[in-house]
């Protein structure tokens, strides 16, 4: 998994902070009858009209920022760029409650979400997909474990979100039968659903800086990169300066579980300060920060597919936010840090 921050007390939960983003303005009363009855959203209709633009914006967002397949499907991590296992993508994929720090016999189920009607999503409508994206509810009614960063997915635009569900309703179809998330009833009783957004418009493609944000948000880069206190709220002052403990089999050894930290990505000297753009936009393509390559847990599989212009926007964000001095470095051996309450190379030095 990838986003792991911790709710309620006392229970061992992995999951990210949750962040509401509420955008939009409501929609404007129409001035005739017949405009009336038409859907506000075209996230209201019954079924989202199937176009090439949205099939080619879906598949955009799904294979790049949105990373879906990295949870919903069995990930190979022993290659460079890591990728699903193949046949297997969208197939779903199973998180034990030891993966996820959490006491058996929890586990936490990234459901079949391919086009398979019998053991996938083949049989869902789009607005089971809403809800799932919008309010973390799932098909079958219950709350989503927060693990799938559905209190980011929501800032979504309608018409994005719309052409992710266009898109991932045309994965094709993956076979393969997958167990149903197990939870105790104290984590069960801790989750709730979010409100339903009533309309989320378009970014602003023009401001680049809030375009960034956009798509920094939807990416969830957050939840990887802000360190979180053990109720999963991000602790004052350290948004985005990395030092979040990530714990997996990420490395070229399958069986062999390893810890990396989440870099600062703010733009102190310790975070990326030194990077310019051309260096951020090459380190996304290569997934390497010169000859030190990323871990594989970091989706930069994914982020290398967008388009320079938004790699831009996202640098042009992360610029813009506060400079936290946070030293982070993996190869260092890990040192309990008083700042982000975690253990990682240089913990010691801050």
């Amino acid at each position: 998994m990838k986003t792991l921050k911790s709710i309620p007390p006392g229970t061992a939960v992995g999951i990210a902070a949750f962040f509401l983003v509420c955008l939009g303005n409501g929609c404007q009363k129409a001035p005739t009858l017949a405009a009336a009855a038409a859907p506000a959203s075209v996230l209201e209709m019954e079924a989202i009209p199937r176009t090439p633009e949205r099939l080619a914006r879906g598949k955009y967002l799904v294979e790049g920022l949105l990373q879906c397949p990295f949870c919903h499907s069995e990930f190979d991590f022993t290659q460079r760029p890591a990728r699903p296992v193949e046949g297997k993508k969208g197939g779903g994929n199973v998180f034990t409650g030891g993966e996820l720090g959490m006491p058996e016999p929890n586990r936490v189920v990234a459901p079949n979400i391919s086009s398979d009607p019998e053991y996938g999503a083949g049989k869902w409508k789009d607005a089971d997909f809403v809800r799932a994206l919008r309010q973390g509810i799932g098909h079958d009614g219950r709350t989503l474990f927060p693990m799938m960063p559905y209190q980011y997915f929501r800032t979504l635009s309608d018409e994005d979100l719309a052409s992710t569900i266009v898109y991932e309703r045309s994965l094709a179809p993956v076979h393969i039968e997958r167990p149903k998330t197990l939870l105790t009833d104290n984590i069960k009783k801790a989750l709730q659903p979010l409100p339903p957004l009533p309309h989320v418009p378009e970014p602003d493609r023009l401001n680049r800086v809030a375009y960034g944000k956009y798509l920094v948000t939807v990416g969830h880069c957050d939840g990887c990169h802000s360190p979180a206190d053990e109720q999963g709220n991000n602790l004052p002052g350290l948004d985005f300066s990395g030092g979040v403990p990530l714990v997996g089999a990420w490395g070229p050894d399958p069986k062999k579980v390893i810890t990396v930290a989440s870099l600062n990505l703010t733009p102190d000297p310790s975070g990326i300060g030194y990077f310019d753009e051309k260096m951020f936009i090459e380190v996304i393509r290569t997934g390497s920060v010169k000859a030190r390559p990323l871990a594989n847990i970091m989706p930069w599989a994914f982020f290398r597919n967008l388009s320079d212009d938004d790699l831009k926007a996202i640098f042009s964000y992360l610029r813009t936010l506060k400079p936290v001095q946070h030293r982070v470095d993996n190869t260092e051996l890990p040192r309990y840090c008083k700042l982000c309450r975690a253990k990682h190379g240089f913990g010691d030095k801050n």
